[in-house]
């Protein structure tokens, strides 16, 4: 086995082009072992909102695409957002079709989870729901290690060249800062939505 290339292929959950899980994706090739090569996954942006009566049908091409590429990978390593506590709609969207392809896909295959996210929890109430649909289908879901990139923004931004700290005289450590106004605060709760 050692000997062996694994093909293993990598979805984002974001459909953002600057996402930050995109980043950690895109990363993730140079980090990889030589007998371990990742591929993107086929795209599931132009997939149609599930609904059995297009099922009725038949399967769009793109679904069957992206079932076929995940039965011939080795494994498959999610990179997603969390989107309101869980999944990002188009994710969900992507999984619910591909659940519906005979001879399930997703059934035995070894699958990881790796999240990045502006909040403080990285994205882990996202990998919990997906656990338990990767568990529905019966993939095998690595359960540790669990990656979650808390505070994404931050850490993919460049950092500033730090200038030495200055002594404080006694009345500027005196004064105080304002608070934010509310326009403020609303656009820094915005930023951290944003994946």
């Amino acid at each position: 086995m050692a000997d062996k290339t694994l093909n293993v292929i990598c979805i984002c959950g974001s459909l953002r082009r600057g996402s930050y899980n995109r980043m950690v994706m895109n990363a993730l090739p140079g980090l990889a072992p030589a007998n371990l090569k990742l591929t993107e996954a086929p795209p599931f942006a132009d997939f149609p909102l599930y609904n059995a009566d297009v099922q009725d049908k038949g399967i769009p091409p793109a679904v069957l695409t992206l079932a076929e590429a995940v039965r011939a990978a080795d494994g498959v390593i999610f990179n997603s957002p969390e989107y309101n506590f869980s999944m990002p709609g188009g994710l969900k969207n992507a999984i619910d079709w591909v659940s519906r392809v005979p001879n399930q896909p997703f059934a035995g295959k070894p699958v990881a989870l790796q999240s990045a996210a502006n909040g403080t929890l990285g994205g882990g109430r996202m990998q919990y729901d997906l656990r338990r649909s990767m568990i529905f289908l019966d993939a095998m879901t690595l359960n540790k290690p669990e990656i979650l990139s808390a505070i994404a923004r931050k850490r993919s931004m460049p950092r500033p060249a730090r200038s030495p700290i200055s002594r404080r005289s006694a009345s500027s450590s005196s004064s105080s800062k304002p608070l934010p106004s509310s326009s403020s605060a609303s656009a820094a709760s915005t930023e951290q939505r944003a994946e």
